[in-house]
């Protein structure tokens, strides 16, 4: 992805060469340059997203966690840079987003099992191919509801498990998570969390997950993205590899509270300064 100047930024002569990531990058951004309301947001941004990695975000209120995952999926425009997948431009490159509404998220007039084929349907998959995608992930998510329902006949936690199964139903390289358990009731999160858990497992597939949740955010990542306040920058990243599955036991195991209390500090000094 790549995008044109905004004009509140002074334009240089020469925009540096893009560098790429080290081996084993999956996203690599470069200069990612985004205003509003003619302040910087993000400004001269520069960030590698390994493969086969969940990566959590997490940072002050209002510092643009959502804005910089919905930057790299190609929701919001951005003003500089460049933002490539494995090499790739975003139209060359499978993700797949769960939104944090799962109300607004989910098509109404649709069926929840149409809602999680739609985009196989996209890619013109053979009926065949897309009832036996639905059946692996119905039969990965222990799915016990009415797929048949419309997404307003059910349950938060059952649309918002219909929109990751949508989400992965593609098998996507790359998967963004927007706060995807800020509107679950707890029994429904754990649930969720542990099904992201196995997918990961199973497929590797490469996550960037936005959370407001510390505990949460460091339990489910291998690297932990601290951001400062705005204009955002990286504070730091914290590696965290605890063996998975993660368990209710890796919540007191001396690694994960240590990587949860670093975190808190790094964030606690971003929100002071």
């Amino acid at each position: 992805m790549s995008a044109v100047l905004n004009p509140l930024i002074p334009p240089d002569s020469d925009p540096p060469p893009f560098v790429p990531g080290p081996p084993g990058t999956e996203i690599t951004i470069r200069g990612l340059t985004k205003f509003f309301a003619g302040a910087p947001l993000y400004q001269d941004f520069d960030l590698d997203i390994p493969k086969h990695r969940i990566v959590s975000v997490f940072g002050p209120n209002g510092c643009g966690k959502s804005t910089l995952i919905n930057m790299i999926a190609g929701l919001i425009p951005i003003d500089a840079g460049e933002i490539l997948f494995d090499g790739k431009s975003l139209k060359d490159t499978k993700i797949g987003y769960v939104f944090q509404n799962y109300r607004e998220a989910l098509f109404p007039w649709l069926r929840t099992i149409d809602n999680i084929a739609y985009p196989l349907k996209l890619e013109g998959r053979s009926r065949g191919e897309v009832d036996a995608r639905v059946d692996e992930l119905v039969a990965s998510f222990d799915v016990k509801f009415d797929l048949k329902r419309y997404p307003y006949e059910l349950s938060g936690g059952q649309q918002q498990t219909a929109s990751i199964m949508r989400a992965l139903a593609p098998r996507p390289e790359v998967l963004f998570l927007d706060e995807p358990f800020s509107a679950l009731d707890f029994e429904m999160t754990l649930f969720i969390r542990e099904k992201l858990q196995e997918v990961f497992m199973q497929t590797g597939t490469t996550m960037l997950l936005v959370s407001h949740d510390l505990e949460e955010a460091v339990y489910l990542a291998d690297q932990v993205l601290l951001l400062t306040k705005r204009p955002t920058r990286v504070a730091e990243i914290l590696a965290y590899d605890d063996a998975r599955p993660r368990t209710v036991a890796t919540l007191s195991e001396p690694s994960f509270i240590a990587t949860k209390k670093r975190s808190l500090e790094i964030f606690q000094r971003e929100v002071r300064r």
